[in-house]
């Protein structure tokens, strides 16, 4: 099985039972990809995690599992960095977020979108069962609605908020100097069709707008960083984004058309755009997930 396939496996175990997640963690290594002078990008087991660093801090965008804690602390002392100042989470699932207490407690502060925070500070019944509360100190302590700024190391770093997607707090982060964009799991890059957490308020139709607002950040020498999957292009990106949007003209048509969902599954919507069906999400699955957004009242 792939490695990136592996993490995300782990990412969604950790949506039910973060115990038996952490049995797996003790063999997970961190790697690191250097992007640009003072940004890198580190893969271990759940979602990527983006790196910014330099004289005003160290800025860390999501935070894996919290059994990673130190191995993601000794990471990013190998690229010369500064412990972390301040964290942000691109949405609130468990494998972007289950380090935000022991960061939270060394001293990072914590920001995300305000829905991210009300999650985490509230039992959530999901998908995969339910998730009981984050403790205080895991909790992000800035909140925003449509985004912020960051003035840190040398550019500008933007962050930006995006109509319910993947759920319904999730944030495109911009390296406007490096030309870095981190996407959180708005895009899954080769490893499954999209998973799109309807329980957490997502919708289908949102991840599309999110790839057209990170594609019109972007040009051809820009380094997009997935919520899974290796660095992708901004072609990488665009092929994603329209395959979304062909796999939801098509259901959507058929739905229209009184198509039942067992019948818009056997016309395969979602075969034919080179990602495997039977991923984590797999080709039904997300079929199923579309038809539930679009189909008539």
């Amino acid at each position: 099985m792939p490695k990136p396939t592996i993490a995300l496996l782990l990412s969604i175990v950790a949506l039910t039972s973060v115990a038996q997640a952490q049995q797996d963690m003790s063999k997970v290594e961190i790697k690191t990809e250097q992007l640009a002078p003072g940004v890198a990008v580190l893969f271990g087991a759940g979602g990527n995690i983006g790196v910014s660093y330099g004289e005003d801090g160290t800025v860390l965008i999501d935070d894996q599992f919290a059994p990673l804690t130190g191995k993601i602390q000794t990471a990013i002392a190998g690229l010369g960095a500064n412990p972390v100042k301040f964290l942000i989470n691109t949405h609130w699932h468990g494998d972007h977020t289950g380090g935000n207490e022991n960061f939270g407690k060394a001293g990072a502060v914590i920001m995300a979108h305000d829905n991210v925070r009300v999650r985490m500070a509230s039992d959530q019944k999901t998908g995969f069962g339910e998730i009981k509360a984050s403790p205080k100190a895991a909790l992000p302590v800035i909140t925003y609605a449509e985004g912020l700024k960051l003035h840190l190391n040398g550019e500008e770093v933007r962050v930006v908020s995006v109509p319910p997607a993947h759920t319904d707090g999730d944030s495109i982060v911009h390296w406007t100097k490096s030309n870095v964009i981190h996407m959180g799991d708005l895009y899954f890059n080769k490893v499954t069709f999209p998973f799109v957490d309807r329980s957490s308020g997502g919708d289908v139709r949102g991840v599309i707008i999110a790839a057209d607002k990170a594609l019109a950040m972007a040009d051809d020498a820009t380094k997009i960083i997935p919520g899974h999957g290796p660095v992708a292009t901004k072609a990488d990106l665009k092929a994603y984004r329209d395959m979304v949007s062909e796999i939801v003209s098509r259901v959507e048509k058929a739905a229209k058309e009184g198509k039942t969902l067992a019948e818009v599954k056997a016309m395969k919507p979602a075969d034919g755009f080179g990602v495997a069906t039977n991923g984590f999400i797999t080709a039904n699955r997300f079929v199923e997930t579309v038809y539930a957004t679009v189909k008539p009242d």
